[in-house]
């Protein structure tokens, strides 16, 4: 089984992370692989990267001749990769050695059409003691609530999941209209994907925690503004895939909302009433005023769609 990995960058002050995302790659346990990279319109970034890998038959570069987008340039890397499987990494991420051997093992083992796994935290600047687990989402990092065995999930993040190419001709690609895209900021194009997917197949993506993709969490992203901007939109996201996908119940949301008000809220209070630490009462705090923000991002949507 062939996979291609398929990588999309856009700025050249992401070339060391971009080098370091495909290197972990190639360094990889599993050998039948490649590395598919596209540039979002940035000609310069694109000579960077041809200098320092054009002589590597196993990776396939290329630059839109303008910013198209994260969606978009996606789907570009899918139409030029060759895999039997198509994977996807973020140019911020680096993959453990055995990611793609754990990925191939959960399709050989279930015939799956999808499989990802597990994002951990490269806490560049340090992890801020403010943000609760409960929220690591907000920085790509996998939460607490997700399943911590292997099982079958609606999705992964899109910096770890993978795909089989028959799946992208029988579907299409990602929806242009989610994903990074300039000043745009709605997300979730590997989430609605996943639940074509579903409604398609009857079934989900294969989750292996211990497939693991490590993401580099920035200063800026750990900057409560940030955070709250980031939920905001998170939350108009989720109002925007409703609308494009009638497989998109909130199931998995619904989930994590219910573990939110009768697990998490609940036990953070009984912890803050046994040990009465400041960094508990700020978490709690920080637990009510992301979800608030939230579902103020869906309300939004609803009010101006």
């Amino acid at each position: 089984m062939n996979v291609s990995v398929v990588i999309c960058t856009y700025s050249i002050d992401m070339f060391d992370h971009l080098v370091d995302a495909v290197n972990s790659v190639l360094a990889g346990t599993y050998e039948d692989r490649e590395v598919v990279v596209v540039v979002d319109g940035d000609g310069s970034l694109f000579e960077r990267i041809r200098d320092r890998y054009e002589s590597h038959d196993d990776v396939v570069l290329h630059c839109n001749d303008k910013n198209l987008g994260l969606s978009a340039s996606r789907n570009v890397g899918v139409e030029l990769a060759s895999g039997d499987v198509v994977a996807f990494l973020d140019d911020d991420a680096v993959a453990h050695p055995e990611w793609i051997e754990r990925l191939v093992s959960l399709y050989r083992r279930h015939d799956a059409v999808a499989a990802g796994g597990r994002m951990t935290g490269r806490w560049v600047a340090g992890k801020p003691a403010f943000l609760p687990e409960e929220f690591y989402w907000l920085v790509g990092v996998t939460h607490r609530g997700f399943p911590t065995e292997e099982c079958e999930v609606r999705n992964t993040f899109g910096s770890n999941i993978s795909f089989k190419r028959e799946v992208f001709e029988e579907l299409g690609g990602f929806e242009p209209n989610l994903g990074r895209f300039g000043e745009k900021y709605l997300q979730g194009e590997e989430t609605e994907f996943a639940a074509r997917v579903r409604q398609h197949y009857g079934e989900g993506v294969w989750y292996d925690p211990d497939a693991v993709v490590e993401h580099k969490v920035f200063d800026y992203r750990t900057k409560p503004g940030w955070l709250v901007k980031r939920a905001f939109w998170q939350g108009y996201s989720k109002r925007v895939m409703g609308e494009l996908s009638s497989d998109d119940d909130g199931g998995e949301e619904g989930v994590f909302l219910r573990n939110l008000a009768f697990v998490f809220v609940p036990g953070r209070l009984r912890d803050l009433a046994r040990h009465r630490r400041g960094v508990d009462l700020l978490q709690l705090f920080a637990l009510l005023v992301f979800t608030g923000t939230v579902g103020l991002g869906y309300l939004y949507a609803v009010a101006n769609r």
